[in-house]
């Protein structure tokens, strides 16, 4: 329970306060339309419809005021990066800024639908003689809602995990109906549908005037009753996070008007292309990401690739895989360079933070790690005194042995420098070839005797199979009996539960002992 709670406690803290908000806010307006006096005679027409949209409403209110808050890339950078109040387990908050931002999706679309309940015919009829159908495009609320509904159920269909693999394109272009969603829904109320009875000179006296209609008009206690809409809110909620939004999307532009240049342009094997770029008055941390746009491809289309420089160099660097038609074409052509936008800050940021580092990378999900390890070199030649970090621990897994070659070279050049510093130790990397047959093992069995690996050239060998994950944080932590270890990984889903899990079992409820936090990569 003490390692859940190291790990997990702020998370679930953060998700109950949230959940409990949504919970108070239903409750409290459910009631207050149920029972309150001024909506009786509203309740007569539409039952229990009135407190089960109204309810929904002010929870979708709460949460429409959130959605754009996680997304907005340089406001959760500048707060990881240049608050001293933002700690080491605040900032992996912030990095599951994604995950909160579909949680709150999740929680609109059920509102939403709970929210849409019909409305009863007979307050149709008593209210200008409408009919559902008619009300619903001839109203501002009717017509408003229709758009709004439409646009939400586009945005979350195209968000399924399927289409954004295989459609990106279709996923960016409908996620942008949210700007139809948000001017919908702050016309939405002032349609005024929602109408309560107001005071009068003398006062209507429900209670006494409920059962007699008849009378209404006729005698003073029960003069006829007035009714008016409700003051539109839902403006006053969402306008904050769309000025916020605005002021995101404005940098953005304002950075994407700003020249970039190429200082060269690498074509490695397996189909990896090295743009090396600069800009004026760029600067980046180790790990951090940017947003590349190619016009000639799409106008619109961004998409984020991890620095492999390091923040030493006076340039910075991308290194991108062919994984999909938009990558495709950028590789076809190279030289026509995409503007650049960013960085943006990420969990790998953190890696300097702690005394010892476990980084796991899958695939080209060792790009983070690049840049990390390059500035490990940089600093150590410059023997900076800042440089916390004592130890490193990198696990490298690859499906195809041509995926090793681009990095490799960087491997032997910090191999080279630790071994001249008498630092061996402070570098422990262990590359792993998942994908191999009988013909990889026959050629590693004719050259066991080499002093270099036959495939990387590298001192150490290439590990073949998956690495035992129970045996590594063993090691790590037999190793390091006292130490703070951060767990960076840059990899799919299924790999981070497993290792989330093993930070979880191999830590230490002892403040004196082996402590281990995960962290992962978000795009």
């Amino acid at each position: 329970m003490g390692n859940w709670i190291v790990n997990h406690g702020l998370d679930t803290f953060i998700l109950v306060v949230w959940m409990g908000i949504n919970i108070f806010l239903f409750v409290h307006f459910y009631l207050f339309y149920d029972l309150g006096p001024q909506f009786f005679y509203t309740r007569q027409l539409l039952g229990s419809a009135l407190a089960w949209a109204r309810a929904p409403a002010a929870v979708l209110n709460f949460n429409c005021m959130l959605i754009l808050l996680p997304v907005c890339r340089n406001l959760l950078s500048l707060i990881r990066g240049s608050f001293v109040c933002c700690g080491r387990t605040m900032r992996k908050q912030l990095d599951k800024n994604l995950s909160f931002h579909k949680l709150v999706a999740y929680m609109i679309a059920l509102m939403t639908g709970k929210h849409c309940k019909p409305v009863p015919d007979r307050y149709m009829s008593g209210n200008s003689g409408l009919t559902p159908t008619i009300f619903a495009f001839t109203t501002i609320a009717g017509l408003t809602g229709v758009v709004i509904t439409l646009a939400l159920i586009l945005i979350i269909t195209s968000s399924m995990e399927v289409i954004r693999r295989s459609y990106f394109e279709v996923f960016w272009y409908t996620h942008h109906l949210f700007i139809v969603f948000f001017a919908g829904l702050v016309f939405h109320g002032y349609g005024r549908i929602v109408r309560s009875q107001v005071t009068t000179d003398p006062p209507h006296n429900t209670t006494f005037c409920k059962d007699q209609p008849e009378n209404w008009g006729k005698i003073p206690e029960c003069p006829i009753p007035q009714f008016a809409g409700g003051f539109p809110q839902t403006w006053m909620w969402v306008i904050g996070p769309m000025v916020i939004y605005l002021c995101e999307r404005l940098l953005r532009f304002v950075r994407y008007l700003q020249t970039v240049r190429y200082k060269k342009i690498v074509m490695h094997p397996s189909k990896v292309l090295e743009l090396q770029l600069l800009k004026s008055g760029f600067k980046m941390d180790v790990g951090q990401y940017v947003f590349l746009n190619c016009p000639e491809i799409s106008e619109l289309e961004w998409h984020p690739f991890t620095m492999t420089s390091a923040p030493e160099e006076d340039f910075f660097t991308v290194h991108i895989r062919s994984a999909g038609d938009w990558t495709d074409r950028l590789i076809k052509m190279v030289e026509n360079l995409p503007e650049g936008n960013g960085p943006f800050g990420t969990a790998s940021e953190d890696v300097f933070d702690y005394e010892v580092s476990m980084l796991v990378g899958a695939g080209i999900g060792v790009t983070p790690f690049a840049s990390i390890l390059k500035s490990i070199w940089y600093k150590f030649k410059d023997s900076n005194p800042k440089l916390r970090t004592r130890k490193i621990y990198f696990y490298w897994l690859c499906r195809e042995t041509h995926a090793f070659e681009w990095f490799a070279d960087l491997l032997q050049v910090l191999e080279k420098e630790m071994e001249e510093r008498g630092m061996r130790d402070f570098l422990i990397y262990k590359l792993y070839l998942t994908g191999w047959d009988h013909t990889h093992a026959a050629q590693v069995m004719v050259n066991f005797d080499k002093d270099t690996d036959v495939i990387t050239g590298l001192k150490q060998k290439t590990h073949y199979g998956r690495p035992n994950w129970d045996k590594e944080f063993e090691q790590v932590r037999h190793e390091n009996p006292s130490s703070v270890v951060g767990t960076f990984l840059c990899g799919p889903p299924a790999l981070a539960t497993d290792l989330e899990r093993r930070c979880v079992k191999y830590s230490d409820v002892d403040p004196r002992k082996t402590k281990f936090y995960f962290n992962k990569e978000n795009f």
